[in-house]
C-alpha cells in the first residue's frame, strides 16, 4: 500500500471543508447557543457551517485512516487511545463568522502518540491555508507559496499582543493579562485562531488566552514552532490538553511573559 501523503491529505481536508463553509458565511445562518444549556454561560453559538464542515472531515479520515481517532467540537470522540488522533475545530472563531469577520479559521491538528506533529489553519475566504510540522511552516494563498518565519522581538515594551477578548480572563488572570498589555508597544482583540497565524507569520509578537481547549490549539502548536516561535501553557508546560495558553515568536519574549503569567493560580 502506498504511503499517504499527510500534507496534501490535511490540505485536501480544507479544501473540501471550506467549499462546505463558504456558502453559509455572510448569509442568514441558523445558530444554536450551546452556552444556553449551562446555567450562566456566555453566548457560545455553533453554526450548520460548523456542523457541514466537520462532518466532511471526519468523513475523509475514516476513509484513509480507520484505525485514527478523532477528536472535534461538534461530535462525540472517537478512539482517543489510537496511536493518531486528529484534532479538528471547523470553525474557531465562529463570532467572528457570524459578523462576517474574515478572523476565524478551520484548524485541523494531528497528534501521534498524544503529541502534536501537523497542523493547519485555513482561511477559506481569504484563500490562506497555514500549515506546520514543528520543523518548519508556511503558507499558501493569493500570493502563492513562502515560509513562514516569527520575527525577533525580545522585550515587552516592542511587543504587540493579541487575545481574543481580555474579559474572558477573571480574578488573578486578569490582573497578570492586564500587568502584560499595559507594558506592550500595542495590544488588539478578537482574532481567535487567525492571531496564531500571525504571530507564526512575523507580523504579531505574542498572544495570550484561558480557557482553550484541545481544538482551539493543537492544530497550532506545529505551525507556531514550525515558524521559531515558542507555545506553552502559563506555567511553561504543553499547550496540548489548551487551558491558559501564551505563544510567543522569540524564547526571550515567551519568559518575559511567563515571568508575569507562571504564578497565577486562580
Amino acid at each position: 500500500m502506498r504511503p499517504v501523503d499527510l500534507k496534501a491529505f490535511i490540505e485536501t481536508l480544507a479544501t473540501q471543508s471550506g467549499e462546505a463553509i463558504l456558502p453559509f458565511f455572510r448569509t442568514t445562518l441558523s445558530v444554536q447557543d450551546k452556552g444556553r444549556e449551562i446555567a450562566g454561560a456566555v453566548f457560545d453559538p455553533v453554526t450548520e457551517a460548523d456542523r457541514a464542515a466537520e462532518t466532511i472531515i471526519r468523513r475523509r479520515i475514516k476513509e484513509a485512516f480507520p484505525s485514527h481517532g478523532i477528536l472535534g467540537e461538534e461530535f462525540d470522540d472517537e478512539r482517543l487511545d489510537a496511536e493518531h488522533v486528529w484534532v479538528i475545530d471547523p470553525i474557531d472563531g465562529t463570532r467572528a463568522f457570524l459578523c462576517g469577520l474574515p478572523v476565524w479559521g478551520t484548524l485541523i491538528g494531528l497528534m501521534r502518540n498524544q503529541s502534536p506533529v501537523l497542523g493547519l489553519m485555513h482561511q477559506p475566504y481569504t484563500g490562506e491555508i497555514f500549515i506546520g510540522d514543528g520543523g518548519s511552516a508556511h503558507v499558501k494563498g493569493p500570493r502563492g507559496l513562502r515560509e513562514l518565519s516569527v520575527r525577533p522581538c525580545e522585550r515587552l515594551e516592542d511587543a504587540t499582543l493579541m487575545t481574543t477578548d481580555p474579559r474572558l480572563f477573571k480574578g488573578g488572570e486578569q490582573v497578570a493579562y492586564g500587568a502584560i498589555e499595559q507594558s506592550v508597544k500595542l495590544a488588539r482583540y478578537g482574532t481567535d485562531c487567525y492571531a496564531y497565524a500571525m504571530l507564526a507569520a512575523g507580523q504579531v509578537d505574542l498572544v495570550i488566552e484561558t480557557g482553550l481547549k484541545p481544538y482551539d490549539i493543537v492544530a497550532l502548536i506545529p505551525i507556531i514552532e514550525g515558524a521559531g516561535g515558542v507555545v506553552t501553557t502559563w506555567a511553561g508546560e504543553s499547550a496540548k490538553d489548551g487551558g491558559r495558553i501564551v505563544a510567543a515568536g522569540s524564547r526571550a519574549l515567551h519568559m518575559a511573559a511567563l515571568a508575569h503569567l507562571s504564578g497565577v493560580t486562580t
